[in-house]
């Protein structure tokens, strides 16, 4: 029996723990042995790093992917993409979408995880289509969550959604480890007696349930699971990819994984562990189990996020306050899964509600954008009441709101003229405009040191 491996050190793990704060520098001398180990994929790449990089690392995101490609060249490299919202908060038109998946996959992604964080599959459509015509593995990803109206009928409909679409794998994306052993069993089997394709589970530890639910999954028939090398699994991130080897290999499965070479990739990162906890990127928060997440349903990522802004609001303390505001939020809107966007939008809104000491006092562009249907169908109902109050008497939209969009690349191309080097530039200043451009001019002036520096040498 086999099981595979996916890695995520270098997104998910590195997201979860550390906001996302790895440098290339960080894990350049590392890849050739991760691409030794095994696995079945790295994820490298999508979710919060395109941001990062452009943000606080100083790098292009573009580069650093192919800098991965050039150092891991056996193993497939994997991205997280949130659908019609690209690596970013809103809906980009689908010529955008189209560019850019095509160019991740040109640029070393082979396996395309995409998702919507509303499980309205009209968002991931022309995702899924361009991942296929580029000749990239297409993952549809079904965003898990516990709530009154999501039942494993549900999920199973979702499923076979799915596989009608075309994708290649179907994975259920538990993104805050509140997935417990038996509803994984329970899942996976009635998916598998459903649908033909590799069924991929991705959990987190912020639980303590992680190690558990994986394991039954893997008893139900889980084709891959998501884990991290130790030194960075285990609280908000995912469970550790030796232990698991472990267990699996006590109980007759096999998962290709090297340990030799596991132990060379732990004993790299341990290190660099250290220094991300000596300068205080790295949280204690973020490294245990809190069973109070079965409630609040924080993702890993959003987590570290929250604690970043309530540190620069010089409000820490008030962490368990917005803790119990985000499920109230949740309930206003419908129910939807904590997934970027949406575990952003919630967030935001319950930390607003806490600081100001009034719910709703003021509420943000993406909770009206939300409530207007821009970022597709709530899951359930909304509370009418906010609705009204927030809208007036405007009507949201019921269409896919895509198909409202006009084509953008041509006209950001134009915009942003000689400051983007290819289309790749585009592509970051369409989804990150004031960021990028700040990044190009830098990359420019860096460029022209360099040149003098030069000049005077010779």
């Amino acid at each position: 029996m086999r099981v595979k491996i996916t890695e995520t050190v270098l997104r998910d793990a590195n997201q979860s723990l550390i906001a996302t704060r790895m440098s290339f520098n960080d894990f350049e001398a590392i890849l050739e042995k991760i691409d030794q180990a095994g696995y079945h994929s790295i994820e490298c790449w999508g979710g919060a790093t395109f941001d990062s990089c452009l943000r606080y690392l100083n790098e292009d995101p573009w580069e650093r992917l192919r800098k991965i490609k050039a150092k891991i060249k056996h193993t497939k490299l994997q991205m997280l993409l949130r659908g019609q919202n690209l690596i970013a908060y809103k809906h980009y038109p689908d010529d955008v979408v189209r560019k850019f998946v095509d160019h991740a996959i040109h640029n070393g992604i082979d396996i395309m995880r995409i998702f919507d964080a509303l499980n309205d599959f009209r968002n991931i459509e022309v995702a899924v289509d361009q991942t296929l015509k580029s000749g990239g593995h297409a993952q549809g990803a079904i965003c898990y969550t516990i709530s009154p109206i999501h039942n494993l009928a549900n999920y199973v409909k979702l499923a076979k959604q799915l596989e009608e679409m075309g994708v290649d794998s179907i994975c259920i994306k538990d993104m805050s480890g509140i997935m417990g052993p038996q509803e994984a069993y329970d899942m996976i089997s009635a998916m598998k007696d459903t649908v033909s394709k590799p069924i991929v589970l991705h959990t987190h530890s912020t639980t303590g349930l992680g190690p558990i639910t994986y394991f039954k999954a893997v008893e139900a028939g889980c084709d891959v699971i998501d884990c991290a090398i130790s030194a960075f699994s285990g609280g908000t991130s995912q469970p550790a990819t030796e232990s698991l080897h472990y267990a699996l290999k006590q109980a007759g499965y096999e998962t290709g994984l090297k340990e030799d070479v596991l132990k060379e990739i732990n004993d790299f990162f341990k290190p660099v562990k250290e220094q991300f906890i000596a300068s205080g990127v790295l949280d204690h928060y973020v490294l245990g189990s809190d069973t109070d997440a079965l409630v609040y349903q924080v993702p890993g990522g959003m987590l570290s996020n929250l604690i970043s802004q309530l540190k620069q609001n010089n409000s820490l303390h008030r962490l368990p306050e917005v803790l119990q505001e985000i499920p109230l939020v949740r309930k206003d809107l419908g129910y939807p899964p904590l997934v970027t966007p949406m575990s952003q939008i919630v967030g935001a809104q319950a930390t607003t509600n806490v600081l100001l000491g009034q719910r709703y006092q003021s509420v943000s562009n993406e909770v009206r954008s939300y409530f207007k249907g821009e970022y597709g169908k709530a899951p359930g109902e909304v509370n009418a009441e906010l609705v009204k109050t927030v809208l007036g008497d405007e009507k949201a939209i019921t269409s896919r709101f895509a198909d409202t969009l006009a084509p953008g690349f041509a006209k950001a191309k134009e915009e942003i003229g000689s400051a983007a080097k290819n289309d790749e530039d585009v592509l970051s200043y369409i989804i990150f405009p004031p960021i990028a451009e700040k990044f190009f001019r830098e990359r420019e002036e860096m460029a022209a040191v360099k040149v003098n520096y030069t000049i005077k040498k010779l």
